[in-house]
């Protein structure tokens, strides 16, 4: 890939300067930035956790690339639609009990700036980066990160507009792989074969490591409304699915051109799912002869969450192979399996003898895990939807027609809506069937709050299902209250 040229910003830090002259430049820069970042939290705009990155870019148009270039191990940078941030932070915890010294965007800001910020932050004491990366920025990130390891773990519709159709995404990032490939060292690809859009990504490519699901104890009998992957990216023709998992994921083939699922390198053997957690039996590589099973016992409730946990643990076997340090297997699935649920993605939150859990729904096929999820729990779910239609979630909000949401209809025992598009929630819940009379709606986030605890009984759990800056609203709002902290004070 091209470097950025230089850029002829008024008050740009020049790169030409002298090494001693350049340090101290670089040190100023970063001084201004980090003051930034405190001064956002001194006055209550936030937790700083971008702001240090924009400064730093304004004054340092490079600086991802300066500062990754210090860390030993390189970068390790992780992509999807759904799962990013929860992969993220099981791969941190992974990575630290294999010894590695990290520094990572655990708040999950996402884009250049959050990674800026981090890098900032932590890359003196760090010889390894791992970073969540917007799908969209994936490859201006990895143009500056220059990475070891690529996690990629799935494309789902989302945010359309913003990203345009998901084939505009795929081609962007098999565009992006072609180039690093280019590359002297080109990274690892750790990427998930149950997707047919990821699979082709690595078709024809050697440096991958394949990850899936091998049980089908917890197949769909078709796939979902919502499915996205429908046709062979090869040949164009329809898909045959002979396992649905989620959404389009599972076991699939091309009838037309042999095209088929790649066989996984590390697996998740067997999976038996809880309404409070989850136990994976993963399926990895030995270093001498068969393959070497062991168990993960994890707090992250449903199917979805079985992705994640199976593609964190591959990514930490990729990293041990690329670095050429030993597996660390045993410490690794410990890690994992004591790793909570990041903020808003399967949090539980106690409160007045009641429990809320948060998760987060931000696309079609996202929600349908949720509710399979909540359907998993015994007795009346009571449950809050949040909508909003910002720029983080998106403006068109028209997915939310192509959720299942009926399959919770019988179950219902109190339905509250809210969020700025909170009356198109109320629109799609008439038009499937949900009895009005059980539906109130409240607009504001803190009084769709008060309304659904007060149809909570006690000792029962209240299922929040927010799109992102919905979430972010709710938990403030917790916050407020002193229920919760503040999600940027979260250092996992």
């Amino acid at each position: 890939m091209a470097k950025r040229p230089g850029r002829n910003i008024p008050g740009y830090l020049a790169l030409d300067a002298a090494p001693s002259t350049l340090t101290r430049v670089r040190r100023l820069a970063g001084l201004v930035a980090s003051a930034s970042g405190w001064l956002s939290r001194k006055l209550g705009r936030g937790g700083g956790t971008t702001v240090p990155g924009v400064v730093l870019l304004k004054l340092r148009p490079d600086a991802v690339a300066e500062y990754a270039s210090d860390l030993g191990h390189g970068t390790v940078l992780v992509s999807a639609t759904n799962g990013k941030t929860t992969t993220t932070r099981l791969l941190a915890a992974a990575t630290r009990a294999a010894g590695y010294q990290l520094v990572t965007n655990t708040e999950g800001s996402n884009l250049e700036r959050g990674i800026a910020a981090a890098l900032l932050k932590g890359h003196r004491c760090a010889d390894l980066g791992l970073f969540e990366v917007d799908e969209a920025a994936l490859a201006s990130i990895a143009e500056s990160a220059r990475p070891q390891v690529v996690l990629l773990m799935n494309l789902f519709r989302d945010q359309l507009d913003r990203y345009g159709e998901l084939e505009t995404l795929v081609d962007k990032w098999r565009d992006l792989l072609d180039e690093l490939e280019a590359h002297h060292e080109p990274p690892v690809l750790v990427l998930n074969a149950d997707d047919p859009n990821i699979a082709a990504l690595g078709e024809g490519r050697t440096n991958v490591v394949w990850f899936g699901v091998d049980d089908i104890s917890h197949a769909i009998g078709e796939r979902e409304h919502a499915a996205d992957a429908t046709t062979c990216r090869n040949c164009g023709a329809p898909l045959q699915h002979q396992v649905v998992l989620v959404g389009h994921l599972g076991h699939w083939t091309c009838p037309n051109c042999d095209t088929t699922r790649p066989i996984p390198t590390i697996s998740a053997s067997a999976i038996e799912l809880k309404p409070t957690g989850q136990m994976v039996t993963l399926l990895y590589p030995a270093p001498t002869g068969p393959r070497v099973e062991l168990t993960v016992e994890s707090p992250l409730p449903g199917l979805h969450n079985s992705y994640n946990i199976v593609a964190a643990f591959a990514a930490s076997w990729a990293v041990a192979e690329r670095t050429k340090r030993p597996q660390q297997a045993q410490s690794v699935a410990r890690a994992i399996a004591q790793t909570a649920p990041a903020f808003g993605r399967g949090e539980q939150i106690e409160l007045d003898g009641k429990q809320i859990q948060l998760l987060l729904a931000k696309n079609p096929t996202g929600v349908n895990q949720n509710v399979r999820t909540i359907l998993a729990s015994p007795g009346d779910l009571h449950v809050l939807v949040l909508l909003n239609d910002r720029t983080a979630d998106g403006q068109d909000v028209s997915w939310i027609w192509d959720v299942d949401w009926e399959t919770m209809r019988t179950r219902v025992g109190s339905l509250t809506l809210g969020g700025d598009r909170a009356w198109d929630l109320a629109l799609r819940f008439k038009y499937g069937g949900f009895d009005m009379d059980n539906v109130k709606v409240g607009p504001d986030p803190a009084k769709a709050l008060d309304i659904a605890l007060a149809a909570t009984p006690l000792g029962q759990t209240l299922f929040a299902l927010p799109t992102y800056t919905a979430m972010l609203d709710l938990r403030w709002e917790l916050t407020r209250r002193g229920h919760t902290e503040a999600y940027w004070s979260d250092q996992t």
